[in-house]
């Protein structure tokens, strides 16, 4: 967004620990997280036995009644999850003395649901900002040519509303009178203000120039292009939110397993062999300890949160378990244009002066524009700022609405005015002196200096040209296509189009990574298989609807993400390996043998001791650059 735009729209974002604190299920994690650390600290200072005890079971309350409730409401449902197995397991460990085995499990599952709710809460958050974009009141102007004010929800089509220079755009509209320039980055992604006159299409959100506008309304305010925008968000966030890691869709079959195999290993040898009550039921307890989900739990998490810890360390921000292990499926990536593949911000390209003296052309408009704020005139400023020539004073400035600036410089009347040409791959600006073309001056949307090696790389990583999605027009897209290499290019596009195009490519059976920075571009990241949201000029939306935040804008970090998430994958494989085996070795010793319950509980800890540090590899510097 311009820093006009900002001003106008943005407000700080709630921090983590804020979002959290105000959320049940991580209070409960908590608190059954300082439990469980208060029993382990009593047991290894020797303290009675019914301290850490009591401890412990207050750790089995805290963060157990919730997935218990969760587990009995699936019962009620007649379905199984792992989380009433988890209640089980955690029970039966504490009945044969294993207490501190099972209160680790609880807090593994409850930290588990916390950090679920946290990530849900923000996305929500982050949809109910998005509606601020728009202004809550309106200057509606009755059929007695009055001006009232009103709640811009209220606005219906047909109605008239003022809107002054500086002012939000409070619904979705036709300009009927007057011309202005008005910013759109934050709706279309367009990176310089677009001019707009009588009979052109205004947005709800947008911020309006430096002349005053009268705007038909078109639409209703529930059919705005801002409220379509947070709807589509929160769809597809919703329809995301159920996405799963591999792990969990086994989840029922695994359960149902061992609730079934626990009860079987029970009955039948006291039914069909005579064996004793107690022998049993220690029998069927060890199988449920040994069998228990925790080995297979931590055979993914440990690789996923140990690859999303090291790329933290190299300025990735991946939000969930999830992301990181759908990263490495990606086989298309598109990116957004504006404030990802380029700057964001327009800059001085060429200059063509009609006497060849290009420096004293820029000298004259930087004169007029000093006095500007509109994002050309400030990047007029500063080319020629960064050539270190002196700009003059200017006398009589006046901007001219929907068109540029005039002002008297060294006694001459200087213009800096718009000139249209659509097939132009940036913004021209005419210079004129006394009434007379002076020349010309092109303005384009640099692109980022890393941004055609990490479109090669991606294209490396994936085996796929990545695809360009754009809101600005076509000259402009292509102009950046040809600078970084990209071939397939789609411009002109509203937030509706993008989410549509990604929804479509979903459907054919890709896995799309969609890269953007603005409020345009959430829809999309919300949509695609994986969202990547910029970090320093992200918009709040697109970095709450995003899977991944690149918090330093380094492009090269997207092919190397996708190469530690394929890698943290293969570490999840070979750990479900590790505890299957395990877990198949004593089974089958319960089951066929005598297994000792200490000999059971160690297996069981020491797969999960293996897996934990397997996964923990992803850690080192070489697992990110290799």
């Amino acid at each position: 967004m311009t820093l006009a735009l900002e001003r106008e729209v943005a407000r700080p974002r709630r921090p983590l620990l804020a979002t959290g604190a105000r959320l049940p299920e991580v209070r409960w994690a908590a608190l059954a997280l300082l439990l469980f650390l208060s029993g382990w600290t009593a047991q290894a200072l020797g303290a009675p036995t019914a301290v850490s005890w009591g401890l412990y079971l207050a750790c089995y309350a805290a963060g157990g009644w919730e997935p218990a409730l969760a587990g009995l409401r699936a019962l009620r449902e007649r379905t199984l999850d792992v989380d009433i197995l988890m209640i089980v397991a955690a029970i039966a460990a504490a009945s044969i003395g294993q207490v501190f085995d099972g209160a680790l499990l609880i807090v593994i599952f409850a930290t588990s649901g916390a950090l679920e709710a946290v990530v849900t809460q923000r996305t929500a958050d982050a949809v109910s900002s998005l509606l601020d974009l728009a202004p809550e009141r309106a200057a509606l102007i009755d059929e007695g040519g009055g001006i009232r004010e009103v709640e811009s929800a209220s606005l219906v089509p047909g109605q008239t509303i003022l809107i002054r220079p500086g002012e939000r755009i409070a619904g979705d509209g036709v300009v009927v009178t007057g011309a202005s320039e008005v910013d759109q980055q934050a709706v279309t992604g367009e990176s310089v203000p677009v001019v707009r006159g009588v009979g052109d299409d205004v947005l709800s959100g947008t911020v309006n120039g430096t002349g005053a506008l009268t705007v038909e309304i078109t639409r209703p305010a529930s059919d705005s292009v801002v409220a379509r925008i947070a709807r589509m968000v929160a769809e597809a966030s919703e329809t995301k939110a159920r996405t799963q890691l591999f792990v969990e869709t086994v989840e029922q079959r695994y359960s149902m397993g061992v609730v079934i195999a626990t009860l079987l290993v029970f009955a039948v040898p006291m039914l069909a062999f005579g064996e004793a009550f107690d022998a049993a039921l220690l029998r069927a307890i060890t199988f449920m300890i040994v069998a228990s989900p925790c080995a297979v739990v931590l055979s993914t998490m440990p690789p996923l949160l140990a690859s999303m810890a090291n790329a933290g360390r190299r300025g990735v921000l991946v939000k969930t378990a999830t992301a990181m292990e759908g990263l490495g499926r990606t086989t298309l990536v598109a990116f957004d244009k504006t404030g990802t593949l380029t700057e964001g911000a327009p800059d001085v390209v060429s200059i063509e002066a009609a006497d060849g003296d290009a420096d004293g052309l820029l000298r004259l408009a930087a004169a007029v524009e000093r006095m500007s704020e509109h994002p050309l005139g400030r990047a007029i400023v500063r080319a020629a700022e960064t050539r270190g020539m002196p700009v003059p004073a200017v006398a009589g400035f006046r901007a001219l609405p929907g068109r540029g600036v005039v002002g008297v410089v060294e006694g001459r009347e200087i213009e800096v005015v718009r000139a249209d040409d659509a097939d132009a791959a940036g913004t021209l600006v005419e210079v004129r002196v006394s009434g007379a073309v002076a020349g010309v001056i092109t303005l384009a949307d640099a692109v980022r200096p890393a941004a055609a090696a990490a479109v090669a790389a991606v294209r490396d990583a994936t085996a796929r040209p990545p695809m360009l999605l754009t809101g600005d027009g076509t000259a402009a897209a292509m102009n950046v296509a040809a600078a970084t290499g990209v071939v397939d290019v789609r411009s002109a596009l509203l937030p509706d189009d993008k989410a549509r195009i990604v929804q479509d490519l979903a459907a054919r059976g890709e896995r799309v990574m969609l890269v953007g920075d603005g409020v345009n571009d959430a829809p999309a990241l919300a949509a695609a298989s994986t969202g990547v949201a910029m970090g320093r000029r992200g918009s709040d939306l697109a970095i709450e609807s995003a899977d991944v935040v690149i918090v330093r804008d380094e492009l090269d970090t997207i092919p190397q993400l996708l190469r530690l998430s394929r890698r943290a994958h293969r570490y999840v494989v070979a750990n479900l390996a590790i505890a299957a085996a395990f877990i198949a070795v004593l089974v089958v010793w319960d089951l066929v043998g005598t297994l000792p319950l200490a000999l059971a509980v160690a297996g069981h800890e020491g797969s999960t001791v293996v897996v934990a540090l397997n996964g923990l590899r992803l850690l080192s510097r070489r697992a990110w650059e290799r």
